[in-house]
């Protein structure tokens, strides 16, 4: 649709199909016509690549990314929209919409099916309030995919890429940088949004890493550890995992300092690379 990109053209539609916004989904669809030819080309759509978009709205950059990629899969929960989106992208040929909960579809499964020979890649303007589950979720799979471009709250892009040793760094940063590599790539104001939320937002880009940064054994107690030190982010690392691990603080801090990390020192000011030798120092530990 020519004019989708228009906003008269937006109400209109959404208007006609008496669509109404859906607080519990954190519905804020991106409507900015200078937002989605950007992501689209940032994100990977192009020739030889196939798309997961996560969530339609009502097929802004879904239109720009059938443009420019060979294949388009929709996932989108909300069966509200699915007139909506057979009138936006009914002359996109290349794109399918699959009306359903992206955390309980095959993801693994549909690549196969959808995308033999092409390389993939994820784009999405995911909701707020579900942002950490998909994009861990994503990564966790180890799926068969290139990159994941997505739109999230600013604080919350800015926490998922912060480098680890810095003080904006957590639990979440520490787990996308061992899976991926993230990017900021620009801001978005709320004003490109309808309607329009109440805080700014970020597109940012996780090219997925085919080997893991650091090598550990054991990534639950990896990844246990990194929950822990920043679970109580405010104490020292003999604090915060004595408690975790239900340790002795004592056994904590000859620990650490077996692995040349200060006891005054807190998650926030260690490495990846620091995690890994805490989790493999663990791991020799008996009942951890």
């Amino acid at each position: 649709m020519s004019k989708l990109s228009n906003i008269g053209t937006i109400k209109d539609i959404l208007q006609r199909h008496e669509f109404q916004f859906s607080k519990a989904l954190g519905q804020n669809f991106l409507v900015n016509p200078t937002v989605c030819p950007r992501i689209a080309e940032m994100g990977n759509a192009k020739p030889g690549f196939g798309i997961i978009e996560i969530g339609t709205g009502i097929g802004v950059l879904t239109v720009e990314l059938a443009q420019r990629a060979d294949k388009v899969v929709c996932i989108e929960i909300d069966s509200r929209l699915l007139p909506v989106l057979e009138e936006t992208l009914a002359d996109c040929k290349n794109v399918t919409v699959i009306n359903e909960d992206v955390l309980k579809v095959d993801l693994a499964a549909l690549i196969a099916k959808e995308f033999a020979g092409l390389e993939v890649a994820v784009c999405a303007n995911l909701p707020y309030y579900i942002t950490s589950p998909i994009i861990m979720e994503l990564l966790e799979a180890r799926l068969p995919i290139r990159s994941i471009t997505v739109m999230v709250q600013r604080e919350a892009a800015q926490r998922i890429c912060a480098r680890p040793g810095t003080r904006e760094a957590g639990a979440i940063s520490l787990a996308v940088q061992y899976y991926s590599e993230p990017k900021l790539l620009f801001p978005v104001s709320r004003g490109s949004f309808l309607p329009a939320p109440e805080v700014d937002s970020c597109v940012i880009r996780l090219d997925v890493r085919e080997t893991p940064p650091v090598d550990v054994p054991d990534e639950k107690l990896f990844f246990r550890v990194i929950r822990g030190a920043f679970s109580q982010r405010r104490k020292t690392l003999p604090n915060s995992l004595s408690s975790c691990f239900q340790l002795p603080k004592g056994d904590v801090t000859a620990l650490l300092a077996e692995c040349g990390i200060p006891v005054s020192a807190r998650a926030e000011q260690l490495s990846i690379k620091q995690f890994a030798e805490i989790a493999r120092a663990f791991s020799r530990l008996s009942g951890t």
